[in-house]
């Protein structure tokens, strides 16, 4: 295998890769071995016809795709130990040259890893994060928990009101005629949640139970079902139970209830303490990200695309992983918010580019101010992995490549100069 290295513009670089005759005969061959039971060639038994004869009667070509599909990984995999390129997308991959006695050639477009030119890094002004906790947080925690701990009773005696629980049957008609989606029975719907298109939950105010209700909508202009989209309908809704949420009294009682405290003005204490925490953890936090930013802002680096793409491909499949995780598949989650994959994916890409400048910058002030995680920081980084995991530390060990290993260090001494440029901000 030969390589030849170009660099483009904007930290792209193109690899040109040869793969030799006897590589390219070889993957034909394999080709021809995977591909020879499908084809029928009269006069053989099925998987008996000679190699030759399927390429006289199909042309040398049949066996070519897949014989590509055989060199192209293991080829760009040898390139990439060869070209001293540190490579952050997947490759946009060209097939250059494929005949029959001759070198097989591709080229792959990649991202390089730019680089990076730090302005001020050091003495970094942001402001100062308040945390002190007010009377009003500490009321609005007990409104949350109170609500966390009502209870709900079904009403009959009355006309649904603004912020009821109702269970409900609808169908929708579109130009006189039902549409996909559009029915449903024993539907849970709040009143003022917004989750119903328009003023669809206001109309249902005042309307009894065992009413039939006619209520009148127009679906978004940028409705997801674009069929649907800025069209009028009309819902033929019941009205079948009506609910409520009763908050439980704010007393000595609801406290122990609720706590281990036994009055309300000792929870009261608590609560004015878990504020602070979170407060403090929010604002350390807000104060990382502000530095981070000011940093970004200062320096300079240009980011190829292909490396946004990569970084939004891997987060969005780490989200489609926690949706699976939650029993959620990502195709339930798109119908439920209205999204499709390509607004999904474009959602993402500003917090895709933040995360990678992030990165970058802090990578530049470890190499700048020379940090590195020591062995014992790797250590007790296995060791939380160990316990994390509910794992013996040597089967940790044992996992972990020195490749994984280097990942953690790196990672390691990247949170160290997060605490570096912290620690060095001034509050202002």
């Amino acid at each position: 295998m030969s390589l030849q290295v170009e660099k483009l513009e904007k930290n792209m670089a193109k690899l040109t890769i040869e793969a030799s005759v006897e590589d390219f005969e070889a993957a034909v061959e394999k080709a021809y071995q995977k591909n020879k039971n499908k084809i029928n060639i009269q006069g053989f038994r099925k998987g008996k016809a000679p190699r030759k004869m399927i390429e006289k009667m199909y042309g040398k070509e049949i066996f070519f795709e897949d014989a590509a599909n055989f060199i192209i990984p293991d080829a760009y995999a040898k390139a990439l130990e060869e070209c001293n390129l540190e490579i952050v997308s997947q490759p946009s991959i060209d097939v250059v040259q494929v005949e029959s006695g001759k070198p097989f050639i591709f080229t792959a477009e990649v991202a390089v890893k730019p680089e990076v030119t730090l302005g001020a890094y050091k003495g970094v002004e942001v402001d100062k994060v308040d945390v002190e906790v007010t009377d009003e947080d500490v009321e609005k925690e007990l409104d949350k928990v109170r609500e966390q701990n009502a209870r709900t009773t079904s009403v009959e005696d009355r006309p649904v009101q603004d912020k009821d629980m109702t269970v409900i049957d609808f169908e929708g008609f579109v130009d006189g005629e039902t549409f996909e989606g559009g029915k449903a029975t024993d539907y849970s719907l709040t009143i003022g949640s917004h989750s119903f298109i328009d003023t669809f939950e206001e109309q249902l105010i005042g309307k009894n139970i065992g009413e039939e209700v006619e209520v009148n909508v127009t679906f978004p202009e940028d409705y997801h079902a674009k069929e649907l989209a800025g069209k009028p309908a009309m819902f033929k809704v019941t009205v079948k139970q009506i609910k409520v949420r009763e908050l439980p009294e704010l007393d000595d009682d609801f406290a122990q209830d609720v706590s281990d405290c036994e009055t309300l003005d000792a929870y009261k204490e608590s609560l004015k303490e878990e504020i602070k925490k979170r407060k403090e953890d929010a604002g350390k936090n807000a104060k990382e990200d502000a530095v981070i930013d000011k940093i970004i802002e200062d320096a300079k680096m240009d980011i190829p695309e292909p490396m946004i793409d990569t970084q939004v491909r891997q987060m969005a499949e780490d989200f489609a992983r926690r949706m699976q995780m939650q029993g959620l598949s990502i195709e339930q989650y798109f119908q439920f918010t209205g999204m499709d994959a390509n607004m999904f994916l474009e959602q993402m890409k500003p917090q895709a580019l933040k995360r990678i400048q992030s990165r970058l910058v802090l990578e530049a002030v470890v190499a700048a101010e020379g940090i590195k995680a020591t062995e014992e920081d790797v250590e007790k980084e296995m060791e939380s992995m160990a316990t994390a995991y509910n794992m013996e530390l040597d089967k940790v060990k044992e996992l972990l490549g020195e490749k994984e290993k280097e990942q953690i260090s790196a990672d390691l001494a990247v949170q160290k100069a997060v605490e570096f440029v912290v620690e060095n901000a001034v509050e202002k």
